[in-house]
């Protein structure tokens, strides 16, 4: 590892470190405001001495059944957290993506605690682990369950960046070869999908800073470039340059933009208000 990405990777630990000592203290804020906050907290939050041991908790309470165990599927989440610190570093980027991005969430408890988007992305980049790693019988269950439980479905070869915000996730679908860069937002039931005509690399791939408005169908091996806005409903068919807003179906370009509109949340575009 060269000097440089030795130098990155330290800041992203100190960014999880940072991130875990404020979901503490805003843990102790909430039991103060709300005494039957405490029994939640207890469980779910001051018992874990870092983030990693509190999100393998998280999932495994959520994720287990009858084929893996709670305490067998946490070991196996913090088994990827060790070998691959850099999910645990996404985690903390796409929690600090959430409260800067979303009105209705002023802290980093809520999504950590609540939040299924989010939930079922952190699931994914285990089972990511487990694909990569040539478990993928084991990636599949995992694959399952995140859509039993979270209404939520990425294939666990899709390749996803770090700060990453899903608002609500529900009927969220990423297909196998498809790629999100960093500092994504998308909201519920956006499909990152195939046409259904071709085999191998079929899906979309998603530079970065781009935001897929609610609804929006994003098919075939094309390209929205960086910092695009694709309007909600939209279909998209061809590839999308960047900085670019797109709207209708077949979405086509409604005008430009002068920022990483994943970042500007700003989900409206140009069009005639007269009528």
């Amino acid at each position: 590892m060269s000097e440089l990405d030795c130098g990155v990777r330290s800041v992203f630990v100190a960014e999880a470190v940072g991130v875990w000592d404020s979901i503490l203290r805003e843990a102790s804020t909430a039991v103060l405001r709300d005494r039957l906050m405490s029994r939640v907290v207890g469980v779910l939050v001051t018992p874990h001495g870092d983030l990693a041991g509190a999100m393998a908790c998280m999932l495994a309470r959520k994720l287990h059944d009858d084929g893996i165990d709670r305490m067998t599927l946490a070991g196996l989440i913090s088994d990827a957290y060790e070998d691959e610190p850099d999910i645990v570093a996404a985690t903390a980027a796409d929690l600090l993506a959430i409260r800067d991005r979303d009105p209705s969430c002023e802290d980093l408890l809520t999504p950590f605690l609540y939040f299924k988007g989010f939930h079922a992305l952190q699931a994914h980049r285990v089972s990511h682990w487990l694909w990569k790693g040539g478990r993928t019988h084991l990636a599949r269950h995992m694959q399952s369950r995140i859509s039993e439980v979270f209404n939520a479905d990425f294939h666990p070869a899709a390749r996803i960046g770090r700060g990453i915000m899903i608002d609500h996730g529900t009927g969220v679908v990423v297909g196998e070869t498809a790629v999100i860069e960093d500092d994504v937002s998308m909201l519920h039931e956006v499909t990152l999908g195939g046409t259904g005509k071709a085999g191998g690399d079929r899906h979309p791939k998603v530079r970065r800073g781009v935001l897929i408005g609610a609804g929006a169908k994003i098919l075939g091996n094309i390209e929205v470039g960086e910092g695009a806005k694709v309007g909600a409903g939209s279909i998209v068919l061809d590839d999308v340059p960047p900085f670019t807003t797109v709207v209708g179906i077949p979405a086509r370009p409604v005008g430009r933009l002068g920022a990483l509109a994943a970042l500007t949340m700003d989900q409206t575009w140009p069009h005639d208000r007269t009528g």
